[in-house]
């Protein structure tokens, strides 16, 4: 195969980073620093771009690059006919409104009329007109937060990850109207090579992505008790159990999702579970 996936990346913040990590974790290799535009993989076939995150999904529908990841919220509110192929999970982040902390806030309908200044234009419209809102919208590119303070609008609309850049700008936050999580797009048209690449590549995400939302139980059950506890345990297939040397005892191994977990392991104990152990799973194949 002598094709080669062009993936562009942010190229720099958490977006970044955490694209790194993922494709650390799926044993992909390749330079990364700070200053790089480019990279090639040494073990795998793939180079990649380093981008402004709003720059990616015109590469993918250009064709420049093959992959992308990129925040969902900019995937759509650029609106380019790119696919989502699938999400990753991570910079986990949502597009709110929010207000001068000592605004009576009454519901989406106060803004009526006002000014909302904002990055994402498309999506605040979007949210207004299927609220039957009509607001002037001031597009600006960063600061947002300080739109109301001098005077330019009576309300913002940003990303919100854990809410301080707002309330430090004396602002609180009123309504979500868009959740987003990194997502991996691509162009529609992929050959045949780079299709099975892509699919290479998927491949290795999920399996790192099932692997961190599953934990490895191992604990030991009474005999009697084992029924009641394997039940709680569903694993891939089903519980491994063997015998252990002390006579009405059992070791038991499988997996358990981290949604779960701590439900389950109250339940696990009650029954007559002792030495439980939990840990990590690197990967995990089905």
């Amino acid at each position: 195969m002598s094709s080669v996936l062009r993936i562009a990346l942010q190229k720099s913040g958490r977006l970044s980073e955490d694209s790194y990590q993922l494709f650390k974790e799926c044993g992909i290799r390749f330079d990364y620093g700070t200053g790089k535009l480019k990279s090639v993989s040494s073990n795998f076939p793939a180079e990649f771009l380093f981008l402004r995150d709003d720059d990616i999904p015109g590469y993918v529908e250009d064709g420049v690059a093959d992959l992308g990841i990129v925040g969902e919220n900019v995937a759509v509110e650029m609106g380019r006919p790119v696919q989502t192929i699938h999400k990753l999970g991570f910079s986990k982040c949502r597009l709110s409104i929010a207000v001068p902390r000592g605004t009576d806030w009454t519901g989406i309908q106060h803004l009526e009329g006002k000014n909302i200044a904002t990055s994402y234009p498309n999506l605040l419209g979007n949210y207004l007109a299927e609220q039957g809102v009509r607001a002037e919208i001031h597009e600006i590119s960063g600061s947002v937060e300080i739109a109301p303070s001098i005077g330019l609008a009576e309300a913002v609309c940003d990303i919100v990850s854990s809410g301080s850049t707002l309330l430090s700008n004396g602002l609180k936050e009123v309504e979500t109207i868009f959740r987003s999580e990194a997502i991996l797009i691509a162009r529609p048209d992929l050959d045949s090579e780079k299709q099975a690449l892509a699919d290479k590549l998927l491949f290795r995400i999920k399996s790192v992505q099932a692997a961190k939302n599953n934990k490895y139980i191992v604990l030991n059950a009474p005999n009697h008790a084992l029924d009641q506890i394997t039940a709680l345990l569903p694993g891939m297939k089903s519980p491994t159990v063997t015998p252990l040397a002390t006579t009405g005892w059992s070791s038991v191994h499988s997996v358990l999702n981290e949604n779960e977990f701590w439900e389950n392991i109250e339940a696990i104990r009650a029954a007559g579970a002792e030495g439980i152990l939990v840990i990590p799973i690197e990967k995990m194949i089905y």
